[in-house]
């Protein structure tokens, strides 16, 4: 298979501007002849449903929670890139470009960076017109402040809840369209297959998740906007909703799957406290900006952190990175962290976590000033840990958060299924091995507000339209396929409950391909997965009915596919013989411990192509060109 991407020839700079001029185009009155479907209503759906229902095609809107304001996009607390170059210290769209593509281990397309780069500036215009409560100076200007991998200002924030109210801001965009009969809302409906007729996407399957009821729903295009898949992990900072299902299915029907092994650990999250917790809770890299990461210099410390003189504490980010120090990218932060603790210099009961200390910042800048920037993320780190993180620091340890793999698409957003289009973190394309800090909002915005509504009138101007409805039969034979899955997991009645085996992945995964990996434990991980899979499909407890409300089907179907993605991650962690951002092989390291790239082997894209249930998915590459950005040994020091 030939992965063509499309990317523009010419300069760079001039790349979207002369792509979006020779796009074909649907003239103004026949747009209203279209219908589109959007799956997801966070950041990247929202906005563009909101954006395609402007234009004046009809828009079908499904969302898996009771509101779009619940979706998982409102937990971006920290911020969002753009290149304004406010501060006037030195920003600019090519740095945005380059510091994007050098954080994600030269693994990412340069054309789709450079894009994103380019309307970000547009992004900020937006939404400061929808309303959004940026953060300003003095003087009424927009605020920055700075992020993991750049040595420039260049967030927008609205204190430590940007994700919301940029949610907000899309919400209140889409829900004039819904008003307006543009957009027809489907709240609580979970896709659960994709509809190919003749080659092309034409429709999905859904469950109303209150009554159960099975749905088909025809469009000319659909467009996937379904979010990440790290609960493959169990454990997580995403939503408990979050899943791979919709991304899965699509992978089912033809679209290839790049990367997946491309999954982000967050260095800034909450320990993990007990046996019985079912999610991890994230604290904003923001909070980076102003808090020094430490652990004692000797092993075993116990001292309560008030107690340990300054001339006891390593500062180790500032130590072994002196140029960016705090500010490291993700990726690099995450391995120091567990670097110290595997040295036994960890803190806390269980001797995994570090110190995230606010006490020079206070001194500084006075509690009021870090009250104003970071006080509702304080007050949330009190309530769950019980601790003043104005009084003492924060205790911080990694955890699975982004997911940088996702379907493959080529620069209009299209996957290898004519029709079907996939924007924002379900797309694998802007972020490489690893993304930087602030760039989730940024590309899920510039997905669906300035992407989208050019490229998907590029295919629509292409097919026919007019009406479109379920007729066909491949409507019924996917409506089939969906009953007789769900049929199944209901008539196992096993011992094991869906989140016990759920939880037994989570610890394959995170201990075989989470923040390092080696290859024996990527085939052990191969090894026991289909073991565990057999185990769900013969002894899992799936109470209830299929027509009601019943949340267990809901997670049994979930966790049914993650069963089956989760191999395909170990798959691909063990063909990439490399480490490259948060892909991390043992095998693959400098003398100093960082990631080392084989750059004659793996610049390229890894895709996978399903074969069938029982069969090992098909590795297909594109190869990925620099012409721009010199590939180099990525280095923060």
């Amino acid at each position: 298979m030939q992965l063509d991407s499309r990317i523009p020839e010419g300069p760079i700079d001039k790349a979207w501007d002369n792509h979006r001029f020779n796009l074909k185009l649907v003239n103004p009155a026949n747009k209203r002849k279209y219908s589109v479907i959007v799956v997801g209503t966070g950041l990247a759906g929202a906005a563009a449903a909101a954006s395609l229902a402007e234009l004046g095609y009809h828009v079908k809107n499904f969302c898996i929670s009771d509101s779009p304001r619940r979706a998982h996009s409102i937990a971006a607390q920290g911020g969002i890139n753009a290149a304004k170059n406010y501060p006037n210290d030195g920003d600019s769209i090519y740095r945005l470009f380059y510091d994007t593509v050098k954080g994600g281990d030269y693994r990412a397309r340069e054309a789709n960076v450079y894009r994103l780069a380019q309307v970000s500036n547009n992004i900020i215009d937006q939404c400061v017109a929808q309303g959004v409560p940026f953060a300003r100076e003095y003087s009424g200007l927009l605020a920055n402040r700075s992020f993991g991998g750049a040595q420039v200002s260049r967030t927008f924030y609205a204190r430590g809840q940007t994700g919301q109210q940029l949610l907000l801001g899309a919400y209140s965009a889409l829900m004039r369209q819904v008003q307006l009969g543009n957009v027809s809302m489907y709240p609580r409906m979970e896709m659960l297959d994709l509809v190919v007729v003749d080659g092309h996407a034409r429709g999905i399957v859904t469950r109303d998740m209150v009554s159960g009821r099975i749905e088909s729903h025809a469009a000319h295009a659909v467009c996937l906007a379904t979010g990440g898949y790290s609960n493959v992990f169990f454990l997580s900072t995403n939503a408990m909703p979050c899943n791979v299902t919709a991304a899965f299915r699509a992978y089912k029907r033809g679209a290839l799957f790049a990367n997946p092994c491309y999954t982000q650990i967050h260095p800034t999250c909450i320990p993990v406290a007990g046996e019985h917790q079912s999610k991890l809770t994230l604290m904003s890299e923001s909070l980076r900006n102003d808090g020094r990461v430490w652990v004692p210099k000797e092993h075993g410390d116990k001292r309560h952190p008030t107690d340990i003189p300054e001339g006891e504490r390593d500062y180790y980010l500032e130590r072994r990175y002196p140029s960016f120090g705090n500010l490291v990218p993700r990726d690099v932060a995450s391995r120091a962290a567990k670097a110290v603790c595997d040295e036994g210099r960890g803190v806390g009961a269980t001797g995994l976590a570090v110190y995230l200390d606010f006490a020079d910042a206070i001194k500084r800048d006075g509690r009021a000033a870090i009250e104003a920037r970071y006080g509702n993320l304080f007050h949330m780190y009190h309530k769950i840990t019980g601790e003043d993180p104005y009084s003492v620091p924060m205790r911080i340890f990694p955890a699975p958060h982004y997911t940088m793999g996702g379907l493959w698409v080529d620069y209009n957003l299209m996957s290898t299924v004519p029709g079907l289009f996939v924007l924002g973190e379900a797309n694998f394309s802007d972020h490489g091995a690893n993304r930087l800090g602030a760039s989730a909002l940024m590309q899920g915005l510039a997905d669906g507000y300035f992407v989208i509504p050019y490229t998907i009138g590029g295919y629509l101007s292409q097919i026919k339209g007019g009406p479109v409805d379920t007729s066909a039969p491949e409507f019924k034979a996917s409506e089939q396929f969906v009953n007789e899955r769900l049929n199944k997991l209901l008539s196992i009645k096993g011992k094991q409950t869906v989140d016990g085996i759920h939880k037994k992945l989570g610890r394959i995964m995170w201990d075989n391909c989470g923040m390092s990996r080696q290859a024996d434990g990527l085939k052990k991980a191969i090894e026991e997965i289909p073991k565990l899979r057999e185990e769900f499909w013969n002894d899992v407890s799936v109470i209830g009915t299929q027509g009601e409300f019943n949340q267990v089907l809901e997670r049994a179907g979930r966790v049914a596919d993650f069963l089956e993605f989760g191999e395909m991650m170990c798959r691909d962690a063990l063909a990439r013989e490399e480490s490259c951002g948060g892909h991390f092989r043992e095998e693959h390291q400098t003398p100093e411990n960082e990631a080392k790239r084989d750059d004659e082997k793996f610049t390229h894209v890894a895709a996978w192509e399903y074969k069938g249930d029982d069969e090992v998915p098909t590795r297909h590459t594109e190869s990925l060109e620099f012409n721009y950005v010199k590939l180099t040994q990525r280095s923060y020091k």
